[in-house]
């Protein structure tokens, strides 16, 4: 099996997701830990291997780095993927590209200006179940898809200052819904509906933000689509999928640590909790993500979730974000 040997850029929560994706990979090797904080990249590099380095020119110039995977605070995605797609290297970005599409259409320029594979990190593509239901549509299991349906709700309020820099719940979240359904239908919305609320955590309200909301997207084809979030849920981490059909209906289930049934004095047909948030629930989907990335650039082929998705899914994002805010339908900006 071919190897790369990537720089991990970034030391945040989502590096630390990826970290140890790339050691348990057969076909990656991770030679550096990039932060310009030298002291995160070393303590990251003795957590997962590598060596720690904060100057991105150094990084950039070694050849045994053959691609880099960007894991950094997203306002930081557009500058690092303009710097690598310079020197050449093959880019794994986690979403969003960016909170604005002025600054992910700069992005794309610098791509078009240096063509070298670049993948963005919506791993719920990669998830076996979500990849599974979407087999089953394409393959006309359903017949005609009439509606697709997702359920994503998270166990608790994130904290307070991890909203205001969010880009609001519609780009930090609901993004995530619109690129998995679209990929699952195989088209993009010409209009979009959407309301929001907020019900959990005040605080959130007082950020122009929401906590929970429902988005129709209209499809060419006349389908449907209904995402439902919420930022609280007190069973746990809810995520559910539906595909239906005028031949019938897909569903995906919630996951637990286990599927037994339990029975005694307080209970019946009792089951364990949901698995806790998306680092228990997703795991398995950032290795098959990187696992894409690693099979497409050394293969030579596209990597799929492009640069292209990422701008759609972020464009159809801030229409819902508008009609939410102005109560109206709105046809998203998607080139």
């Amino acid at each position: 099996m071919p190897t790369l040997g990537l720089a991990l850029m970034g030391t945040g929560r989502m590096a630390h997701v990826y970290g140890p994706k790339i050691n348990a990979h057969p076909g990656l090797r991770l030679e550096v830990v990039y932060n310009p904080r030298i002291a995160s990249a070393q303590k990251a590099a003795e957590d997962y291997g590598g060596r720690a380095l904060d100057d991105l020119g150094t990084v950039l110039a070694d050849p045994r780095v053959d691609a880099v995977v960007i894991a950094t605070p997203t306002d930081t995605h557009v500058d690092y993927i303009e710097q690598a797609a310079r020197a050449g290297k093959p880019i794994y970005c986690e979403k969003p590209l960016d909170q604005s599409l002025e600054r992910v259409d700069r992005a794309m320029a610098a791509l078009d200006a240096h063509p070298v594979p670049f993948m963005l990190g919506f791993n719920r593509r990669f998830d076996p179940d979500n990849a599974a239901l979407r087999d089953a549509v394409r393959n006309g299991e359903v017949g005609r898809l009439n509606m697709l349906m997702s359920w994503s709700r998270e166990p608790s309020p994130p904290p307070i200052d991890y909203v205001r820099g969010s880009g609001g719940y519609f780009v930090d979240a609901t993004i995530h819904d619109i690129d998995l359904l679209c990929w699952i239908a195989g088209e993009r919305p010409v209009e979009v509906m959407a309301a929001g609320s907020c019900m959990f955590d005040d605080r959130i309200g007082a950020e122009g933000d929401f906590d929970m909301t429902m988005t129709t997207l209209k499809m060419p084809s006349g389908a449907l689509a209904h995402i439902n979030n919420s930022r609280a849920c007190a069973y746990g981490f809810d995520q559910r999928l539906e595909a239906f059909g005028d031949a019938g209906m897909v569903q995906t289930v919630n996951h637990r640590d286990d599927n037994l049934l339990h029975w005694d004095k307080r209970r019946t047909r009792a089951l364990e909790r949901l698995k806790h948030f998306f680092l228990e629930r997703y795991d398995r989907s950032f290795y098959n993500a990187l696992d894409e990335f690693h099979q497409a650039v050394t293969s030579g082929r596209a990597p799929s979730a492009t640069a292209e998705d990422g701008r759609a899914a972020l464009a159809i994002a801030l229409a819902c974000a508008q009609s939410a805010k102005s109560g109206n339908a709105v046809g998203p900006d998607i080139r």
